[in-house]
Formats: structure tokens, C-alpha cells, sequence
């Protein structure tokens, strides 16, 4: 038989790093080869959104390196 199942390929979304068919918009963040499509907060109850500007942001703060631990001094280290 010539009939079988492929497993689909997936790539990446830039935005939130969840996996994503390729050439549509991801459904986690709205977003598509760096711009917002779709206003994903909009349709959300509170608490939904609320969850999801959190993660949004901890995503962001991981991109740019700002949850990198500072070396503790010695009056740091002395409280503890």
C-alpha cells in the first residue's frame, strides 16, 4: 500500500518559542515572523490573561539575560 503518515514539520515561533506549523500564526502568542496578527489577550478572561502577560514577560526577560543571578557581596552573604 502506498498509503502511510508523515509526522508534520514544525518550527519555531520567534515570539514564545512554542512549536508552530510553518507559514501560519502562532496560536500561543498571535504572532507571525515577528509581528503581532492577532490580539491573542483580546478574546481572554482576566485571570487568562493575566497568566498570559506573565508568561509573556518572563520569555522577554529571559531573551534579553535580565534573570542572570548577581554575584553576591559580602554584606549579601554575611545576612544569610
Amino acid at each position: 500500500m502506498h498509503l502511510f503518515l508523515k509526522s508534520p514539520v514544525l518550527s519555531v515561533c520567534q515570539k514564545c518559542g512554542k512549536p508552530v506549523l510553518p507559514h501560519t500564526v502562532c496560536f500561543n502568542c498571535g504572532y507571525y515572523k515577528g509581528r503581532e496578527i492577532v490580539d491573542i489577550l483580546k478574546k481572554l478572561d482576566k485571570k487568562e490573561k493575566k497568566k498570559r502577560e506573565k508568561e509573556m514577560k518572563a520569555k522577554e526577560k529571559e531573551e534579553r539575560g535580565e534573570e542572570r543571578e548577581k554575584p553576591l557581596t559580602w554584606e549579601e552573604m554575611s545576612k544569610k
